[in-house]
């Protein structure tokens, strides 16, 4: 289902995508520059303490520190150019954390621990446990000197609190004892003179970090915010040319139109669509009007000047007779002008947004057959024949306004009496979907460049179909306007059995046919 919400509703959920899997790696990459940096911040101090003091190498008891030397294979060229600069150098080779310093040209110290750190923080302990057993250390001087090292030390009045026999036996034996775990580090160490003291270092390295998952939520709400913006400055953008083009038709500019160019957005192109729609109606209507006033001030004057014209006749007939006969023509006259009114108002009517039409269903067959009876009755020496066909007797019925089909059907057959010579045919034929009413003529017919003319209102044609044959040229106006809203069509072509001119009526037999083609014709 394509539609403005399921289109935008995927591209949200796609952008969702793609920002999710770049929030993945954003945290992937923050978590490899974060974990370097912690390590490298947590051994670097070590190891360059232990690299100015080499006299203590001799008597080191870490485990995982060694002295190797400075041309390994396993060190990278990279590693090789800080290590000349005197950098202490954090590695991290499949979960084993190895740190290096350079003692000399030959040489380096190498630090070797697990993921969890332990040969870093021994190496710490080992460190403060040998500056505790020298008596000379000024233990607020060292505290100063470890609390820049991110490590602090406090001294411990008693050690009941430790609840493992490990833990004492270690301290009593080796002097220090060390407790890691994923939520601290800390050691205890024992002073040669028995106090006994605790090391506490920073907490231990998290992925989770609430400053990275704060940016990535403002990044994300920054992005949706974006995204957001951009949906409504499509749209905003095209409800402003919309806005335009509405202001020039306000100003008279008739013929301004909305570019229908973003065809991608569907909701936006039918917008453009029924909005061009109106324009377009409202400047036929426009056009329509002013061509209706001034054909009617000409329709209007002839009927005016003839009845002007008998008025003071009267004044002068010499006998009964011929004031009666100025009379008839002035009664004439007077229908004539009330017929014309009738048909501008019926085709303003229709023209103007049509009529409130109240469908129903209705037998076609009985309707033709009632207007070709009115006519014969009109035109006793014409031959008017109807011909009905249908494979159904249901789909004889359709879904009309049956006074106005009746009134289009007449117009149409009115008309090929005025120009016949002597046969009309009427044909109707249904089916399942559509009915058809054709009326050909003998007539002369009419010429194929003028076949759409005739609809035009007030349009007459000269040659044989001249003001004499009488109508206003609005007959076929008002049956073209019937049929649109019937969802139909009315067109002009040439009889082929008779000679002279065919016009066609064509309509969904059943209006809500005739809603989905008027759906598709604006679509």
């Amino acid at each position: 289902m394509n539609t403005p919400s399921t289109r935008i509703f995927a591209s949200l959920a796609s952008f969702l995508m793609v920002l999710g899997l770049l929030a993945v790696l954003i945290v992937h990459v923050s978590n490899l520059v974060r974990h370097q940096h912690y390590w490298s911040e947590l051994v670097t101090p070590g190891l360059r303490y232990m690299a100015d003091n080499q006299a203590l190498l001799n008597s080191v008891t870490v485990s995982s520190l060694s002295v190797a030397a400075s041309h390994q294979e396993n060190i990278e060229p990279l590693t090789r150019t800080r290590l000349k600069l005197g950098q202490v150098v954090f590695t991290d080779d499949d979960g084993l954390y190895r740190s290096y310093v350079s003692l000399n040209e030959e040489l380096l110290l190498e630090l070797e621990s697990d993921q969890s750190g332990r040969g870093i923080y021994e190496l710490y302990v080992w460190i403060v446990y040998q500056l505790l057993a020298d008596s000379l250390v000024d233990k607020q001087m060292l505290a100063d000197k470890l609390s820049a090292w991110q490590v602090e030390m406090q001294r411990v009045e008693s050690v009941d609190f430790l609840q493992s026999q490990a833990a004492l036996d270690s301290l009593a034996e080796v002097g220090h004892y060390l407790l890691v775990s994923k939520q601290s580090v800390s050691a205890l160490l024992k002073s040669p003179e028995g106090q006994v003291y605790r090391l506490d270092f920073k907490a231990p390295y998290s992925s989770f970090s609430w400053p990275v998952v704060a940016l990535l939520l403002l990044g994300a709400l920054a992005s949706i915010y974006g995204m957001v913006v951009l949906f409504v400055q499509i749209y905003e953008r095209k409800l402003r040319s919309l806005e335009t083009v509405a202001a020039r038709i306000a100003r008279g500019e008739l013929d301004a139109r909305v570019k229908d160019s973003d065809q991608s957005n569907e909701a936006m192109a039918r917008l453009s669509r029924a909005f061009n729609a109106m324009a377009e109606h409202i400047q036929r209507l426009m056009f329509v009007q002013k061509e209706m006033i001034h054909a009617v001030s000409h329709e209007l004057r002839t009927p005016v000047a003839r009845i002007r014209f008998g008025v003071q006749m009267i004044e002068d007939c010499p006998n009964e007779d011929a004031l009666q006969k100025q009379l008839t023509g002035i009664d004439s006259d007077i229908q004539e002008l009330d017929e014309l009114i009738d048909e501008i108002l019926t085709y303003a009517r229709l023209e103007q947004g049509g009529p409130i039409l109240s469908f129903h269903d209705a037998n076609l067959f009985e309707i033709v057959d009632q207007v070709v009876s009115e006519q014969r009755v009109g035109k006793p020496d014409m031959d008017i024949s109807a011909q009905l066909e249908s494979n159904d007797d249901a789909w004889r019925q359709t879904e009309v306004e049956e006074r106005y089909i009746h009134r289009s059907i007449q117009n149409l057959v009115g008309n090929a009496t005025r120009y016949a010579k002597g046969r009309v045919k009427v044909s109707c034929v249904c089916d399942a979907d559509t009915c058809r009413v054709d009326v050909e003529d003998d007539g002369p017919g009419i010429l194929e460049d003028q076949w759409e003319s005739v609809f035009t209102p007030f349009a007459r044609l000269d040659d044989s179909r001249t003001r004499s044959s009488g109508g206003y040229g609005l007959g076929l106006s008002i049956v073209r306007r019937i049929l649109y809203w019937h969802g139909g069509q009315a067109f002009l072509g040439r009889s082929e059995t008779l000679g002279g001119a065919k016009f066609s009526l064509v309509w969904p037999r059943l209006q809500r046919d005739a809603e989905a083609l008027s759906e598709q014709r604006q679509a």
